[in-house]
């Protein structure tokens, strides 16, 4: 006997030996198959033995052999949800569901969530960063003189700054705020790309947070021109990263990345409601990140502000 898988012609001859009223013993030598294999082929439905109907019961138990798939109804919904309307990440969804993140990614490849590449965080690749067309000045306290605590993490209160622009057309911009510690992402409306509408959006910050902001990083944008008014009002030391060096912002550089994939290059940030920016500022804040051991920038935030 070479094989115990009988094919659909086996299943004719079955039935119509079968039919014929010729033995279990018959049968089996007939089609060179144990007897044990021809009978527990003769009592697989319920019914009179018909080929066409094996055949088909053989079929749908062999589609269903294997390791079953935990993607529920309920969790395809909640992982599409989490990836395509807050912006998590396969990674994040899946350590807070309790799975393997790769798992996520073979449930997108299989097709078996509604989840496009440009769903995911960079669509799925890694961009290079583009050149800086925006003005610059080269003055200003160094990244150098910053404090080493600042760099460890462990003190709250330090943040870092930027500006992300709705593409090459005049208008607002947002300026985004994210303190290195709790990784927490403050976006606030720029009514333009200037110094002077940066420069009320941080001292509205600093006016806001009082003592808990302490420092500010930014890099050497023209909107940070009035860093000297900055520090005489607010009383907060500004300090300049090196050009070129986007890693000595890194929290910052990463939140606007993800920043991006509710607000794409090219879309005018006008059109965006202030409910809408509060709605994009939640869905920053309350996603679990791994670097924080996947509790989320808000829970951290709270936990070290002081009123």
């Amino acid at each position: 006997m070479g094989t115990t898988i009988l094919s659909f012609q086996n299943r004719v001859v079955i039935e119509t030996l079968h039919n014929e009223g010729h033995s279990l013993r018959y049968i089996a030598n007939y089609l060179d198959f144990s007897k044990t294999t021809i009978f527990n082929e003769l009592h697989r439905l319920n019914s009179e033995y018909q080929a066409g109907l094996a055949q088909t019961d053989f079929e749908r138990k062999v589609s269903q052999r294997g390791r079953k798939s935990s993607l529920t109804k309920n969790l395809k919904h909640l992982i599409e949800e989490k990836i395509q309307v807050q912006k998590w990440s396969p990674e994040q969804v899946a350590h807070v569901v309790g799975i393997a993140y790769k798992t996520v990614y073979n449930w997108i490849d299989q097709g078996w969530l509604d989840i496009q590449l440009p769903d995911l965080p960079d669509h799925g690749i890694r961009r290079h960063r583009a050149k800086e067309k925006r003005g610059t000045f080269n003055h200003g306290r160094s990244i150098e003189e910053r404090p080493h605590k600042v760099e460890t993490r462990q003190e709250f209160g330090h943040f870092e700054a930027d500006t992300v622009l709705s593409g090459k057309r005049k208008g607002q911009a947002v300026a985004t705020f994210v303190e290195r510690k709790s990784r927490l992402t403050i976006v606030k409306r720029l009514n333009g790309r200037d110094s002077t509408s940066m420069t009320k959006a941080i001292l509205e910050l600093a006016n806001q947070l009082g003592d808990n902001l302490k420092t500010l990083t930014v890099d050497h944008g023209k909107e940070f021109a009035n860093y000297n008014l900055i520090e005489e009002q607010a009383g907060v030391p500004l300090y300049f990263a090196h050009a070129y060096s986007p890693h000595e912002r890194g929290s910052n550089e990463n939140r606007n990345r993800v920043l991006r994939r509710f607000i794409p290059k090219g879309q005018p940030i006008d059109e965006i409601t202030d409910d809408e920016l509060i709605q994009i500022n939640w869905y920053l804040n309350s996603r679990p990140l791994k670097c924080l051991n996947w509790r989320t920038p808000i829970e951290i935030f709270l936990r070290n502000l002081r009123y």
